[in-house]
């Protein structure tokens, strides 16, 4: 069995967003962290190189594979930031639509700066990722 790749670290979350060149994404970051704390109750963590994440959750699917995730995460990448969040197939659509210029993928949505989107719409959408994964992985 493979080992996640992307695992919780002990490195500072201060000292990689620190190292962001661009100012504005620097900024976002800095923002969208304490968006995420507030919204969740729980602590920036670095996971691998540069997902911020917030909280954990245990996973186990039926082919055996199992490991750890945060439940809601971040990473301010070149591009774009990419935020990680679960939201329910049912609800996605729509909830993207409202949060404003945006780009997704499978697992995830891509913004270019938190100008672009509603903030509101984003702690909504943090707070149905927190609730969703507790709901499918209890601990």
């Amino acid at each position: 069995m493979a080992t996640n790749k992307t695992t919780e670290t002990q490195a500072s979350v201060s000292d990689f967003i620190n190292q962001i060149t661009d100012e504005a994404k620097r900024n976002d970051a800095i923002r969208l962290v304490d968006i995420f704390k507030n919204q969740t109750g729980f602590e920036a963590i670095l996971w691998g190189p540069s997902i911020i994440g917030f909280g954990s959750y245990h996973y186990k699917y039926a082919s055996g594979h199992e490991g750890d995730a945060p439940l809601v995460a971040f990473s301010p990448r070149a591009s774009a930031i990419s935020l990680y969040l679960h939201v329910p197939a049912e609800q996605r659509e729509d909830l993207l639509q409202k949060l404003g210029k945006t780009k997704s993928g499978k697992g995830c949505i891509y913004v270019k700066k938190l100008s672009d989107i509603n903030l509101d719409v984003l702690n909504e959408l943090i707070e149905i990722s927190v609730s969703s994964l507790k709901k499918l992985y209890p601990s």
